[in-house]
């Protein structure tokens, strides 16, 4: 059945990820957070272009065999700038962050389902609220109106804003070295024995018009095709895992809703 309970956001902090040359994507989701009335701190992006390499927090080797691609050095500002976020959510006296990236449009009842979800936050480790793709995200439970919490059972893309606890960050924040992209590290919280929950429909848009400065780097930073006899057994072992253990996730879900 579905639940309209609500809780306090007192304790759940907002960081917003934005690069220093980028004060105008920085006003339009200033905007975005005063027109739903939530306060954010903002976290400056690490500036890929600004980095130097070998870097120790980076694995050059890792990243081709598993992620078959060269080193982009903006995915790795991008993976960096998350766990510099999720180190300062750690640091504060907060028991939940929201993570957003700046290209994030919000429905108008944002801060509903926020609150709504803090109140179910014993089902959770991370709360997934967009994505860049349209996997199969299968509902077990009413949230508030016409959400619902629901368990994906495929990769999904992109991790432009999510909520996490502080087992979720304490987990993300020792991911280091880099050895895959952000979101595809981020989509393995599995591996941990963390749940990660979506909420459907989506109440945050990734794809709002912006020009990226991660995605669409172009061919240069693609390894040949042999590269990816390493690759693709990494990632099948991992799809396999991936629906094996959500199922059960979903399964125990449903099972507790039925309960509920």
């Amino acid at each position: 059945m579905p639940q309209s309970a609500s809780a306090s956001l007192d304790k759940v902090k907002t960081y917003l990820i934005n690069l220093d040359r980028a004060p105008a994507r920085l006003a339009k989701l200033d905007a975005r957070l005063q027109a739903i009335s939530l306060p954010y701190q903002r976290i400056a992006a690490v500036d890929g272009k600004m980095l130097q390499f070998p870097h120790p927090d980076f694995s050059d080797l890792a990243y081709r065999l598993l992620h078959g691609r060269r080193r982009a050095p903006a995915e790795v500002g991008c993976y960096f700038s998350h766990i510099e976020a999720l180190r300062e959510f750690l640091n504060s006296d907060a028991d939940h962050a929201l993570i957003l990236e700046d290209d994030i449009a919000f429905e108008p009842d944002f801060r509903q389902v926020m609150q709504a979800a803090i109140a179910r936050a014993g089902e959770w480790d991370i709360l997934r609220l967009s994505t860049v793709n349209t996997g199969r995200a299968i509902p077990y439970s009413g949230l508030t109106g016409r959400y619902r919490l629901a368990v994906a059972l495929t990769r999904e893309k992109g991790a432009g804003a999510y909520m996490v606890n502080r087992r979720a960050a304490k987990w993300l924040v020792r991911q280091l070295p880099m050895q895959l992209a952000y979101d595809i590290m981020f989509d393995l919280e599995y591996l941990a024995g963390l749940r990660a929950v979506f909420v459907k429909p989506l109440p945050c848009a990734q794809i709002t018009g912006e020009v990226t400065q991660i995605q669409n780097q172009g061919p240069d930073f693609k390894l040949p095709k042999w590269r990816y006899l390493t690759v693709l057994p990494y990632r099948a072992w991992l799809e396999i895992s991936r629906l094996i253990i959500r199922i059960f996730q979903l399964f125990r879900a449903w099972g507790n809703s039925f309960l509920r």
